[in-house]
């Protein structure tokens, strides 16, 4: 923890009570109040983030970048004017997106008729097209635009979040997961993990729309537990921590543990209150794009749009109803790690196939959600990121896939005073950006949302083996253009 964020004779009074049980609890209690932490260093014009993560990497050339090129020069010989070499093939021919573009909003933007329902928000929405990752491996690149490195150990941004802010709420986690209901993506837990940042702020994983959306949260029926011998189990757990802790002064893991379970007992309520979505108007239901008899069986060779509008929506549905009850940050996961068939966005074989589907279900929710926290009056103080680890080439992999590009992708951002508009542009194929000198990387990306949270990201540090981590790294600048 940086230095200015505690004052001496506050960090001598919170240390002599480190070893004691008590002492736990009241940390606890002052980094859900954000007290201990105290890191405020600019009035915020965001209290809270959803991020949007498309695993597998979206293409941002047959999504959100127009690339007029790929249409004119399309079956020919792609030569972008050096070599390249790709992820797992050789360039091919120059590749027109299957899709469609036209201008949407006030401000014309092009984009491609599978992410349309965006369209209906596109004056909100800020896109970064000039983007730039490390690596063109999935494990790693997710990794780097989630915890700001490509390779594990380092906090999530949504544990910074956690532990810099604290929650709003006493009875539901300041990080949610909302994983893809096929299952995690690439690097699976460590992408919410806390590395080493105290363990109570690591994401809690829900699965909205299943039979038990978190795991382990009440007893499993029996006919030998009742709420007398609970009770006297529960009381016996206290005496075995209060004795263990005793004995560990400043190992964190222990009190992590009972608040996690403290925050399961609250969560029994407030968070089936949460997932209920069932008590929304019908109207924001099909906003949503909610089928009345679910997604129904997803289980074929082929994605299914419907199934992808109905899982994608009901999950910004619930993001939106965590959101409002004092959830700090919220990650939405579309599509889990590769398998076979195919349930993510890495389109090497077929993009149209794989695109399509996953596009016109993230883009109705996603829109949804823009629009419901508008009219809620939570847009203002609400940041929403929209990322995947890399992007696509503009030449084939075969006839029909595009392989991966780490040179250039797009992120966006909407909410919490971000401008809509454009911020950086990819080149005239979407392979690099037109400004080398001037591209945007990840650690740009979360200086802005933790800048617009309140936070100077080169001041909130953790000093970890005897250097002072952050999420930026030693990177990262304001993107000041974008903010209102």
């Amino acid at each position: 923890m940086s230095i200015e964020k505690t004052n001496p004779d506050r960090r001598r009074f919170i240390g002599s009570l480190a070893g004691s049980f008590s002492g736990l609890a009241l940390g606890d209690l002052m980094a859900r109040d954000g007290a201990l932490g105290g890191v405020l260093h600019h009035p915020p014009k965001a209290k809270r983030v959803v991020q949007l993560f498309m695993a597998g990497a979206a293409s941002h050339v047959d999504t959100f970048d127009y690339k007029p090129l790929l249409k004119e020069k399309d079956g020919e010989p792609w030569d972008p004017g050096e070599k390249v070499e790709l992820f797992q093939s050789t360039p091919g021919a120059c590749f027109a997106s299957p899709w469609e573009f036209k201008a949407h909003g006030h401000s014309g933007k092009m984009m491609s008729e599978i992410v349309e329902p965006l369209g209906e928000v596109v004056d909100d929405i800020a896109f970064v097209h000039n983007l730039v990752g490390k690596t063109g491996v999935h494990s790693q690149g997710t990794l780097l635009q989630t915890t700001g490195f490509n390779f594990p150990g380092f906090p999530s941004a949504g544990s910074w979040v956690s532990y810099a802010l604290g929650s709003e709420s006493e009875n539901l986690p300041s990080f949610v997961v909302l994983p893809d209901h096929r299952g995690l993506a690439s690097n699976g837990a460590k992408n919410w993990a806390t590395a080493f940042l105290p363990a109570q702020h690591q994401g809690t994983v829900i699965r909205p729309g299943n039979e038990a959306p978190i795991a382990d949260l009440f007893a499993p029926k029996s006919d030998f537990i009742n709420p007398k011998n609970d009770r006297a189990g529960l009381d016996a757990v206290s005496k075995l921590n209060t004795i263990h802790a005793n004995a560990r002064p400043g190992d964190d893991r222990l009190s992590a543990r009972v608040r996690s379970y403290e925050l399961a007992a609250a969560m029994q309520l407030s968070a089936t209150d949460a997932l209920d979505v069932a008590k929304e108007p019908q109207y924001i239901k099909d906003m949503y794009g909610l089928a009345p008899e679910g997604p129904g069986v997803d289980d074929s060779g082929t994605i299914s749009t419907k199934a992808e509008t109905e899982f994608f929506g009901r999950k910004c549905l619930v993001a939106r109803r965590l959101l409002e009850r004092g959830v700090r940050f919220v990650q939405v996961w579309s599509g889990n790690d590769n398998g076979f068939p195919r349930r993510n966005w890495d389109s090497h074989g077929d993009v149209k196939r794989d695109h399509a589907p996953l596009a016109e279900g993230m883009s109705r929710g996603a829109s949804a959600l823009i629009k419901d926290l508008r009219q809620r009056g939570m847009l203002e103080d609400t940041i929403i990121l929209w990322t995947t680890e890399f992007g696509r080439m503009p030449c084939s992999q075969g006839s029909k896939g595009r392989d991966h590009n780490p040179f250039v992708f797009t992120n966006w951002l909407c909410g919490g005073g971000i401008k809509g508009g454009t911020y950086g542009e990819s080149d005239e194929w979407g392979f690099r950006p037109q400004d080398k000198s001037r591209a945007t990387s990840v650690y740009d990306i979360h200086a802005t949302i933790m800048h617009q949270l309140g936070i100077d990201h080169e001041r909130l540090t953790v000093r970890n083996n005897g250097i002072d981590r952050r999420l930026t790294d030693v990177h990262g600048h304001v993107m000041n253009e974008m903010i209102s």
